[in-house]
């Protein structure tokens, strides 16, 4: 599956890039929500798969903490 894939490549990254990660992640969520707003977006399921990926990103980070 396309998300398995994306969870090992995350897992593979150190904490800083995971970081890097997240703030691109949620700088496109941003952008998508703003392009919703205004009409502008075409593809709004973009969204949820943004999301997702944010709290994939977010575990990962979280069990690298410990």
């Amino acid at each position: 599956m396309k998300s398995n894939k994306y969870v090992e490549d995350l897992q593979k990254k150190s904490a800083s890039e995971l970081n890097e990660e997240l703030v691109a992640a949620k700088k496109e969520l941003f952008n998508l929500r703003f392009q919703n707003a205004t009409m502008q977006l075409q593809n709004t399921s973009r969204i949820d798969e943004v999301r997702k990926n944010i709290a994939r990103i977010k575990t990962v980070i979280s069990q690298k903490a410990q």
